[in-house]
């Protein structure tokens, strides 16, 4: 089976996030309601550079898990191929490693993987790279309805 890019207009179909807080660009799912790598652009741009820091620009932490999140969402409630808006709540975040900072510049490629799912629990295991380096790694629990 060949890899399925999903863009920004696809994404908005599925997720319910917007702007500020839709942080994911572009979508490679490699199977199915399984596995995929997303991809997020950061830009000096975004709103919270302003504050994170003025003279040191990270991306958060916690920005990283939800882009994280986001991916994994999208990955797992497309298994059926279809773009239409699903409900996927985020449940809970173990085993989180920050490991470098990500910058402006950077785009943060997330490989998300569905782990185990019962009923409408699914775990998933993600780790995000910057340039073929590990930045973050998460296991992520969500509820899709």
């Amino acid at each position: 089976m060949e890899n399925k890019v999903y863009f920004i207009g696809d994404i908005l179909k599925v997720l319910p996030h917007r702007y500020p807080f839709l942080l994911i660009d572009k979508i490679e799912v490699i199977e199915k309601g399984t596995k995929g790598i997303g991809y997020k652009n950061v830009s000096i741009n975004e709103p919270f550079f302003q504050g994170h820091f003025p003279n040191n620009p990270v991306m958060p932490g916690v920005l990283q898990i939800e882009a994280m999140a986001q991916a994994a969402g999208f990955i797992v409630a497309t298994e059926d191929e279809t773009l239409t808006a699903r409900q996927v709540l985020f449940m809970g975040v173990d085993k989180v490693k920050f490991r470098k900072q990500v910058l402006p510049g950077d785009t943060l490629e997330i490989h998300a993987s569905k782990i185990r799912q019962h009923k409408n629990i699914v775990v998933c295991e993600a780790k995000s790279y910057v340039g073929g380096v590990l930045v973050c790694q998460a296991e992520l629990t969500a509820m899709i309805n």
